[in-house]
């Protein structure tokens, strides 16, 4: 027989696990997974100028396959609690939904795949490992999390095969999307230096604006790629554009922009880095000055290609739902950034119509039919070990 999740999610979401705080999930889902049989560790790292991070290691068996399921604990802040039509860490249920902060995203999953590895160490019907990687700062800086437990796994033998992370995949109904890689980002901030003065006198001035102006348009008009056949063509976005002058009659001696690249397996940070200053030089010789650059790398893209893996798992959903998902890399990031350096990695989980949203919330049918997805997966999966 086949454990309720719905307990254990009720469970989940009154623990205010505002990231990076733990609030108790942590607690809850160390004594869940101890009871099944797992050998659970708590780990909990640290950098100067970050939040230490309370993460949770489980591991049932020691051999091959291994199956990992990776998730996170923590949750976005719930906004004005006015808005919410039931406290938002109350588990609220109504109209065969449990409203929330975090129900989708993502203690649904967390409770849906917990229960179905539960159920299926109770079952002593396979060979082979099972663990669970929680983390509690995906929804922050993502320092002292995943990548910290990653590395940890590595120095004590506990890399994975394969890895599922219980994101909200789902878009109209559950299982039709599976996540099967990530677009890469990378941030730049821009300035220009000029010379200040008087609007009335512009030539004895140095106005940085259309220099700045310029490279913007340059920029947004470039084309980086056309995509291939898993991404679509790569993005560059301007998020801000200031001089930071209040003035009207005088002209800025400096002017800052800052915008994003959104990429596909076409680039790496390294080539648009070189396309961005061999642009940036294109206007300098045009106008003159000098671009000052500064460069926040985000994720690599990556993909994890359809094969053995990815096939159990549109499988076991088509099985249990009659739905044959489709495989995405559409999205932001996820921790998946993580996973994929050190195994093959997929993301699934609940629709993700509410997350972050007031009044957030996860159908009971679909949190039942996705522990009942995942502990098929498991069956499958660790009945042959996936290419």
């Amino acid at each position: 027989m086949e454990t309720d999740p719905l307990p254990l999610l009720d469970d989940l979401i009154r623990c205010p696990s505002v990231t990076p705080n733990e609030g108790g999930a942590l607690d809850c889902l160390a004594a869940y997974l101890s009871a099944a049989g797992f050998q659970c560790q708590r780990l909990v790292f640290s950098e100067k100028g970050t939040p230490d991070v309370d993460n949770l290691f489980a591991r049932f068996g020691k051999g091959s396959p291994h199956l990992c399921f990776a998730g996170h604990a923590d949750v976005v802040p719930p906004g004005r609690l006015e808005d919410w039509a039931a406290p938002p860490f109350s588990a609220h249920q109504e109209g065969g939904f449990i409203y929330g902060r975090g129900a989708a995203d993502m203690k649904g999953s967390i409770a849906a795949f917990a229960t179905a590895a539960a159920d299926a160490v109770q079952a002593g019907t396979f060979t082979g490992s099972l663990s669970l990687v929680i983390t509690c700062d995906e929804e922050g800086p993502a320092i002292n999390g995943t990548r910290k437990v990653l590395a940890w796994m590595k120095e004590n033998g506990h890399v994975p095969d394969h890895c599922i992370v219980g994101e909200p995949t789902s878009t109209e109904k559950l299982g039709d999307t599976i996540k099967i890689g990530r677009r890469g980002s990378l941030t730049v901030n821009v300035s220009i230096g000029g010379v200040q003065g008087h609007v009335a006198y512009p030539h004895k001035a140095d106005n940085p604006i259309p220099k700045l102006a310029r490279l913007v348009d340059r920029l947004s008009a470039y084309k980086f790629d056309d995509g291939n056949d898993r991404f679509d063509p790569t993005t560059l976005a301007f998020t801000t554009f200031d001089v930071g002058n209040p003035a009207v009659n005088v002209i800025p001696a400096r002017a800052e922009a800052r915008f994003n690249i959104r990429f596909n397996t076409e680039h790496t940070h390294d080539t648009l880095i070189a396309s961005v200053r061999e642009i940036c030089g294109s206007v300098e010789r045009e106008m003159g000055g000098s671009f000052v650059l500064d460069f926040t790398h985000g994720a690599e893209a990556f993909i994890t290609e359809p094969g053995a893996f990815v096939g159990v798992v549109i499988d076991a959903i088509e099985e249990e739902t009659g739905v044959l998902a489709k495989l995405s890399t559409s999205g932001g990031t996820s921790d998946a950034r993580f996973i994929k350096d050190y195994c093959p990695v997929l993301e699934f989980g609940p629709p993700n119509t509410t997350i972050h949203q007031v009044n957030e919330a996860i159908a009971i049918a679909d949190l039942r039919n996705l522990a009942q997805i995942y502990r098929t997966i498991i069956e499958a999966y660790l009945g042959r070990t996936p290419a």
